[in-house]
């Protein structure tokens, strides 16, 4: 599959404002790999306090971010849409590490891949990229759980 505008995103993701961290998908092979884009500006919520004097991304929404990118890859991979009665919980981080900040005018490539899926656990290599250069790097591992 090629690209997913943002109406798309939308049906795979339950995030809204000011937490849905993903603009567009770039390219997605259901149970391998997703690229995806956050269109980073200076209008985000959290610059205000983060830091006033020198607006930095706080590394956790770049976490997020890229979380929210392999949701999108889970959705996908089972031809699936968000719906009320389940729900991907975030349940692991590991070897997280910050490269670079993530500034105003930024564009966060998100790059995703499963690296393995068993019983309802998802784990993936994940990566952020500015200008092709890594400024975010970890593992991640979500869960479907009903509500």
């Amino acid at each position: 599959m090629n690209s997913m505008e943002i109406h798309r995103i939308l049906e795979c993701l339950p995030h809204r404002y000011p937490m849905l961290m993903v603009d567009r998908v770039i390219s997605c092979d259901p149970g391998k790999r997703i690229v995806a884009i956050k269109n980073v500006t200076i209008n985000e919520p959290f610059f205000g306090g983060h830091f006033p004097h020198y607006p930095v991304m706080p590394g956790v929404l770049i976490i997020e971010a890229l979380a929210q990118a392999a949701a999108i890859l889970t959705f996908k991979t089972h031809d699936q849409k968000a719906d009320a009665n389940s729900i991907y919980y975030f349940v692991g981080i590991n070897n997280a590490r910050f490269k670079k900040p993530v500034m105003p005018g930024d564009q966060l490539h998100l790059h995703v891949e499963v690296e393995r899926h068993m019983r309802g656990v998802w784990k993936f290599k994940a990566e952020a990229r500015v200008d092709g250069q890594l400024v975010a790097e970890a593992r991640l591992m979500s869960a479907k759980r009903d509500i």
